[in-house]
Parts: structure tokens; sequence; C-alpha cells
């Protein structure tokens, strides 16, 4: 049995050439630089990496890409959705044997499900794949994945061995934790939603899929490795820190072209998006990249050109955010 995906997985940012088209090497060399600084695991052809503005033939091409240059050196999950059934069954099996870990499956788009069609589609997609299949839910784009969809999955389906929540839903998160692990304590819960990272995991999630990661693998990771030594203070407070940086970027024009400017700002020019923008849009996108230049200045890591991850320290704004987690958290305790 494999096992479980844990830790910070980065939804790879894809990047694109002065003619649209993907740039190979700025890819694998991006790669490298995300694995140097410490991110556990890599999610290429997800959200963040715009899956559903290439071709079934580029989406391909970028999982190549990704398996060839990562060499086993950490696992990677795989977004594998396309338009029906088939076609995603034949992109896990592909990408299962170019060497994926798993594979992600984001529930049905564009026509919206009740809940027995979204388990009819992953049951069928589960019981026809030769590679572990996450579960992707993103309400905000999707068919929701309910609870107790979840848990018939689950029990019905041992290809299918996690989640990716993208809803930011805590209690949520908490009811299928609660319903599924006493029933398959292999089944791995991951949290796309940074803004929620820290609570996540101190509900049970094993980890994230987060696009911050790809921006600020440092804090993502110092995140995580808090919170798996019981060191809830201090990655509440990197929580704080994360916080102001994630809304700027979510919130810069047209998504993801934030976390494409805060990626230029770490020097990765990864090109523009296939999604035009306008003249204005070009000026809000600007003003909000300066913005996320000043909030990335204060973290030490951006003062070295080192290439090994390193630890996050304090500054002098972090008394104001102890002081605001130390208020919560002994709130918590008395509850």
């Amino acid at each position: 049995m494999n096992q479980p995906l844990a830790g910070i997985f980065t939804p790879n940012i894809t990047p694109l050439d002065s003619k649209g088209r993907l740039d190979e090497q700025t890819l694998r060399s991006y790669v490298d630089w995300l694995i140097a600084k410490g991110v556990h695991g890599l999610y290429p052809n997800g959200s963040t990496g715009e899956f559903v503005r290439f071709t079934p033939e580029e989406r391909r091409r970028v999982i190549e890409v990704v398996v060839d240059q990562t060499k086993g050196r950490v696992p990677i999950l795989a977004g594998a959705a396309e338009a029906n059934v088939t076609e995603t069954i034949r992109a896990c099996d592909t990408y299962g044997a170019l060497g994926c870990r798993a594979v992600a499956i984001v529930a049905p788009f564009y026509y919206r499900l009740a809940p027995d069609g979204v388990f009819a589609y992953f049951k069928e997609i589960a019981d026809n794949v030769s590679v572990d299949v996450t579960l992707y839910n993103i309400p905000l784009f999707a068919s929701p994945i309910d609870v107790a969809t979840v848990k018939r999955l689950a029990q019905e389906c041992p290809r299918i061995v996690g989640i990716k929540d993208s809803s930011g839903d805590i209690p949520h998160m908490m009811r299928m934790i609660a319903e599924v692990r006493p029933l398959r304590p292999d089944f791995f819960f991951m949290t796309g939603w940074d803004a929620a990272l820290v609570p996540m995991l101190m509900v049970g999630c094993d980890g994230g899929t987060n696009a911050t990661s790809g921006v600020v693998p440092e804090l993502t990771r110092a995140i995580y490795e808090s919170a798996k030594a019981g060191q809830w203070d201090r990655a509440m407070q990197l929580q704080y820190r994360l916080l102001p940086l994630f809304d700027a970027m979510l919130a810069t024009v047209e998504f993801p072209e934030g976390f494409r400017r805060g990626a230029k700002i770490r020097g990765w020019d990864l090109g523009l998006s296939r999604q035009p923008l306008s003249p204005q849009q070009s000026t809000a996108a600007d003003a909000a990249q300066r913005r996320i230049q000043e909030m990335l200045a204060g973290f030490d890591f951006m003062q070295s050109n080192s290439a090994a991850p390193r630890s996050v320290a304090n500054d002098a704004s972090d008394m104001v955010i102890d002081r605001i987690v130390h208020e919560v958290l002994s709130q918590l305790r008395t509850r």
C-alpha cells in the first residue's frame, strides 16, 4: 500500500513563452527551485496551472516535463480532469504510467450535477484506472462533493485515496474527516485554501495544495513544519503573515494573475496567462504587483539568493501578530 500524501504540494504555475507556448526550460528550472526550497510535492495541471486553458496534448506534455525533471525527488499529484469520463480515464492511466504518485480529478464542471451524479462520475473513473485517485472539491467552479458522497466513495472505491478540498469550509472538512478516517485510515485530506491552512491542519488535514507555495515555498513549508511539531503559536503567527499575501494575490484581476506576479517578484518570469487582460486590468495588476512586492520585502528569505531552504525569521509586526495569536488560542482553549 502506498503511503498517504502529506505536506505542501505546489500547484505549479504553467510557464509560457512570448508566443504563448509552454516554456519547457523555464518549467524545468522552476521545478528545481521549488524542490530546493523544500516543497513536499508538486501538483501540475491544477487550477493555478490553468489546466482548462491548455489542450489535452499540452497538459500531457506538462506532466512529462515535470516527471522527467523531478526524477523521483518528490511525489507528483497530477491534475487529470478532462471533458468527459473516457478522456479522464485515459489521462489518468497515462499519468500513472509516466510515474505520477496519484491523480487529482475535479468534480464535473459547467453542468452542475446532483450528489448521485457526482458519485457515479467518480466511481466510473475509479473502477477503470490503474493509478490512485484524489477527489478535488472546488464548489466555486465545479459540482460540489458533499460529505455523504466522499464517505460513499471512500467505502466503495479503494482506488480513491484522498481529497483536496478548496472550499475553505472548516466544518465541512471536520465532518469529512470524522466520517471517513475511522473507515479509511489511509485516506488523506488536503486543503487548497491558503487562508485557512493552519486551522485545517489543526482539525486533522494532512497538508495542503497551496498556490502561495509557488511564490513563498519557504513560508508554507515553515507553517507545515511548525504545525507538525505542535508549535501552534508559531504556526498561527506565520499564518497571519501568509493571509494578506494570499488575499492580495488572489484579488489581483483574473485568477491566477496575482500568483504569476508574485512569482515574477521572486525572479521567475513565467510569461503572460492565456487569459487576456484589458488595459485597465493590466494597470491594476501592475499596482497589485507593487503591493505584493512591498509585502514580500518584509521576509528574510527575500534577502538571500541561496537555493537552500531557509527558516522564516520574525519581524517587527510579529509582536502585534503574536499578541493576536495568543488571544485567539487562549479563547479556544477555554471553550
